[in-house]
């Protein structure tokens, strides 16, 4: 476990803030369940609506998911006058997503002035059982506020 310290101490009210005009994830009925510095969990329930043809979360709803969930991690620890975007990921789908719930967390691997490298799993949970359904590694980039 990293022990980050953010230089901005409003931090966890800075990224519910940013969170909450996530109209994606309104849609999908996402919550943001855990901030702390360098990682942020987000979860969403299953819903038919999210399903491709095969019954399964489609892997849009998986990736949308964990790509906030890596980008909040990273705006943790990025200063209060900043914002957060994504540069790039790559994401391995390990099983259906298949699952009552479903979380996907974001951890930051290494900290950067302006650059941040990121995981995230995503989490399957049916009747109290978990599995790791997908991964991510992210690169995400400190901008300027607008």
């Amino acid at each position: 476990m990293n022990n980050f310290q953010p230089s901005d101490t409003n931090y966890e009210s800075r990224i519910r803030s940013s969170f909450d005009k996530q109209e994606v994830m309104k849609t999908i009925g996402a919550k943001l369940v855990k901030v702390m510095p360098g990682e942020v969990h987000i979860e969403f329930s299953f819903a038919e609506s999210l399903t491709q043809q095969h019954g399964y979360i489609h892997a849009g709803i998986i990736t949308s998911v964990v790509d906030s969930a890596c980008g909040y991690a990273a705006y943790t620890l990025m200063p209060a006058d900043s914002e957060v975007l994504t540069i790039e990921y790559k994401v391995n789908f390990m099983s259906p997503a298949n699952g009552n719930r479903f979380k996907g967390i974001g951890r930051v691997l290494k900290p950067g002035r302006n650059i941040t490298v990121c995981s995230g799993d995503v989490i399957a949970i049916d009747e109290g059982k978990e599995k790791i359904i997908a991964t991510m590694l992210a690169t995400m980039i400190s901008v300027e506020k607008r």
